[in-house]
């Protein structure tokens, strides 16, 4: 899991074994059916929750959006033993049997960031007695909790002596598992050196890797980092099936790491931007996208941790579960969306300053060659939309915005859809990456609909636009 574990939770929250290392999450729901009546949700591919000893409550989890639970951590012992949570920890038995009635299975996470300490994985895999013990334990662990399988997660095996012997624990570990009809997972880093510690071989002794994509630098947990994430472990060999991609419930600025629901209580707007101040995180529209990438190129979507995330309309997992359970929603509405024609072909424009402030440019666009720009020297107020007919339903309207800042208001709308107009104000701090701002769940009643962008500005204030985005959930 990633190094915020940490420096994200005291470790003393968790005594020795809380290695407060990333992996995923997220929460919520019940019903009364028991084991094996309780149908699967209808998602359209695994979704592995990682749950925190530390953090939340079992009765919070959103049950109903998850396949797996990662319950996370136990920690190894140089000599084959484990530390942290007994097999009958009432927590954890409690989450076993809620998890069970819902149809989701549970695995115990063993490892963590743990401070970057592995020690324990480096001495036990060395020695075929330890490993011995250490699978021995675990069978055990598994079998006295009612468990469904083993997450290993070594923070990290390196290329040479200790990738052969992370190989040789998880073929043993692997045989030990699948013998009982139980999982065997482990969570990997992004990419990079530490990756090859990883062998090939070990792709099939696994169910599949958890992929994690985030503390990939600052800002964290791009997009384009996921892509980069699976091209290198598919680039290897890694079958698409077991390619499960990981996505941060929490954000990271240059200091400090914060909980997604930390940060929606700090901002309302949160959970439609990728930045709050200096945090960098994935809102809705950003998680959507990597869901729909998971699905696309991978076998899954896993979450840490779960435990922080937000509830209601601000939900990332729930946000996952739609994108997933609409099979993608990714056909986009709109005509010229990215101005790649060069032009403002399909786009309306109002002005209300005596002075038209838009324009299409190729000064640094988000994709492609061309971009939409609004700006002025003497102040203006600017509105470029587009009006589209479409069936009355559920629609995500979305745009990427780069801005000086400075303006008194600038923001993504969407009005003239059979109700009250929709707007996500961007606000008038300078934005200084490309930051996608998401407008989710507008329902259409009269067939007609119409997303923009509008900003009153000052002398000089500019604001960039691109990939505009219209899809129906």
């Amino acid at each position: 899991m990633p190094h915020i574990r940490s420096s994200f939770r005291p470790l003393s929250l968790i005594a020795l074994l809380t290695s407060l290392a990333a992996c995923s999450g997220a929460p919520e729901s019940p019903s009364e059916e028991p084991v094996g009546t309780q149908p699967q949700s209808a998602l359209a591919t695994r979704v592995i929750g990682y749950f925190p000893t530390w953090n939340g409550t079992v009765s919070a989890i959103q049950y109903d959006k998850l396949t797996h639970i990662n319950y996370a951590f136990v920690v190894p012992t140089a000599q084959g033993g484990l530390t942290g949570p007994s097999s009958s920890d009432s927590r954890l038995l409690s989450l076993v049997q809620t998890a069970h009635s819902r149809g989701v299975k549970v695995s115990i996470a063993v490892g963590g960031w743990n401070d970057g300490n592995d020690s324990g994985f480096e001495q036990l895999s060395a020695n075929a007695s330890t490993r011995t013990t250490f699978i021995n334990n675990l069978v055990n662990y598994v079998n006295q909790a009612g468990l469904d399988g083993v997450d290993i997660d070594w923070e990290y095996p390196d290329p040479g002596t200790s990738s052969q012997n992370f190989a040789a624990l998880m073929k043993e570990l692997g045989t030990a598992l699948h013998s009982r009809g139980k999982l065997l997972t482990a969570a990997v880093v992004a990419s990079g050196s530490t990756g090859g510690g990883v062998p090939v071989g070990t792709f099939a002794d696994v169910d599949w890797l958890n992929i994690m994509a985030y503390d990939g630098g600052y800002p964290h947990s791009t997009y384009n980092y996921a892509v980069q994430s699976l091209d290198y472990w598919l680039g290897r060999g890694l079958p698409k099936s077991k390619a499960v991609l990981g996505v941060p419930f929490y954000g990271r600025s240059p200091s400090a790491y914060v909980g997604y629901a930390a940060l929606v209580a700090r901002d309302s707007q949160a959970p439609y931007k990728d930045i709050v101040g200096d945090v960098y995180y994935n809102g809705i529209a950003t998680i959507q996208a990597k869901s729909q990438l998971a699905l696309q190129r991978g076998g899954g979507v896993m979450i840490w941790d779960i435990s922080d995330d937000a509830t209601g309309s601000a939900s990332l997992l729930s946000a996952i579960a739609q994108s997933l359970q609409s099979g993608g929603g990714t056909t986009n509405l709109l005509d010229n969306a990215d101005f790649e024609s060069g032009s403002l072909s399909s786009w309306n424009a109002e002005w209300h300053s005596g002075v038209l402030a838009h324009k299409v440019d190729t000064d640094t666009p988000y994709t492609g060659s061309y971009k939409l720009t609004h700006w002025a020297s003497s102040a203006y107020q600017q509105i470029t939309g587009q009006s589209k007919a479409v069936a009355n339903g559920t629609y995500r309207a979305s745009v990427w915005i780069r801005s000086s800042g400075g303006q008194p208001t600038l923001r993504l709308y969407v009005k003239n859809h059979g109700a009250a107009e929709v707007a996500v104000d961007v606000g008038s701090g300078a934005v200084t990456g490309w930051t996608k701002y998401t407008i989710n769940s507008v329902t259409v009643t009269n067939g007609n609909i119409e997303v923009g962008v509008y900003s009153n500005a000052n002398a000089g204030n500019w604001a960039a636009f691109d990939g505009f985005e219209l899809v129906k959930l």
